[in-house]
């Protein structure tokens, strides 16, 4: 494994929508947030640090409401600084000759070109762009050519062994088909693990590894401080382990929410939408993950890395008593550890299962039933527990008073 290399800290001030703000990337780093959080901010001023030829200050590149003066700040793994100070029009920067070269992929780009102006100022640097150019011009002309070229590049880039290269990338899910995501997620771990960075803004889960969260930066736009960020702390290597085999890019997706709700199986997720939906409300519209946790005892789990990456949610569990007894020992442990992880407000337990509450017999065919059962009832006929699940969710997406905060808890800001 190459020595770390790249970019360990970057400080933003004064610039665009970031009137301050910190992160770490790891080799590789997803930022993640809201559209117009201020993602594509921060990688243009990564690259304003880096690259200054290729990306030079605008007027409107100062912060609004502000004195003017912008500072970035880029750290690198060897201790030298790249820096920018000043205003847009009156401005110093330094890097030291051994600053990582970058290559830059806006989102705009994507559907005529690849890769911005770059300042090649490297043999590897030069060759890297290079490539990228010679793809695009073998990729047939269509919309989705520079995409493809893209993948095609850094696919020769990795074979190539070049290495001592930061990528920053705009949404590198644009115009790929689900699995060209993946395996462009995997070029890019090759392309870090050969001695190289990508850091790239992401609304896409195919981009996100809930098993690393040291890899994810959450970024948000608050109406008086501007961009922030926060960085959750990494799992435990247990936890990581159970994740790897836990979770899938449809799991990930809880990155990307508002809220979550956190069930035990495949059949309250399949009926949750016609829950949400009976009672006036659309579980995607609202940015609601209904997220099948593969059994009670992985809530626990589930419930951790939503705490971790600051997204509310509700847990919906069954009791699993049986005929008037309490459930047997290892269901009142299960049952113990998720009410002292989650509290009694976000939890709504199923008296004794999900079979009793939605009035189904029996435990065979039981999706294909219960999807059947709940396509078809109204407003009244929702049973309470399930309403009073998804209402909660409701509030907790919106961020209502008296509801968990809605974004990451506090990190580096």
């Amino acid at each position: 494994m190459p020595e770390r290399f790249g970019i360990v800290d970057v400080h933003v001030e004064g610039f665009r929508s970031a009137r301050e703000a910190s992160f770490s990337p790891a080799p590789i780093c997803a930022l993640v947030g809201e559209a117009d959080a201020g993602k594509s901010n921060l990688l243009a001023a990564m690259r304003a640090a880096l690259d200054p030829a290729s990306a030079p200050l605008a007027p409107g590149d100062a912060v609004e409401g502000g004195d003017g003066t912008i500072s970035i700040r880029v750290r690198l793994a060897d201790g030298t600084d790249a820096t920018l100070t000043g205003t847009a029009a009156d401005h110093a920067t330094e890097r030291s000759p051994t600053c990582s070269p970058v290559l830059f992929l806006p989102a705009v780009a994507r559907s005529s070109t690849v890769v911005a102006a770059a300042d090649a100022h490297t043999a590897d640097a030069g060759r890297a762009l290079q490539l990228f150019q010679d793809a695009l011009a073998r990729a047939a002309t269509s919309s989705a050519a520079p995409a493809r070229a893209a993948v095609e590049a850094l696919e020769e880039i990795v074979a190539a062994e070049l290495d001592g290269l930061v990528l920053l990338v705009e949404e590198p899910e644009l115009y790929l088909r689900p699995q060209a995501q993946r395996y462009l997620y995997r070029l890019f771990h090759a392309f870090a693990e050969a001695g190289n960075q990508v850091v790239y803004s992401t609304h896409s889960p195919a981009f996100l590894n809930i098993a690393r969260l040291e890899e994810i930066v959450f970024v948000e736009r608050l109406p008086e401080a501007g961009t922030r960020t926060a960085q959750p702390a990494p799992l435990t290597p247990d936890e990581d382990f159970r994740v790897v085999t836990e979770f899938d890019a449809g799991r990930s997706e809880v990155f990307l929410a508002h809220a979550a709700v956190l069930v035990e199986g495949q059949t309250e997720k399949l009926v949750l939408p016609f829950v949400f939906a009976a009672l006036g409300y659309d579980a995607d519209r609202e940015a609601i993950s209904i997220v099948e946790c593969g059994g009670k005892p992985n809530i626990p789990l589930f419930a951790r890395i939503c705490d971790a990456v600051g997204v509310p949610y509700v847990v919906v569990h069954d009791s699993d008593a049986r005929d008037g007894r309490p459930p047997i020992a290892a269901e009142q442990a299960t049952n113990a550890l998720i009410g002292e992880l989650v509290g009694e407000k976000r939890r709504v337990v199923l008296d004794p299962d999900f079979e009793a509450v939605a009035g189904l017999r029996g435990h065979s065919h039981k999706p294909e039933r219960a999807w059947r059962r709940f396509a078809e009832l109204g407003r009244a006929e929702i049973p309470e527990p399930l309403a009073r699940a998804a209402e909660l969710a409701v509030s907790l997406a919106r961020g209502e008073p008296a509801t968990p905060p809605a974004r990451p808890r506090p990190g580096r800001t």
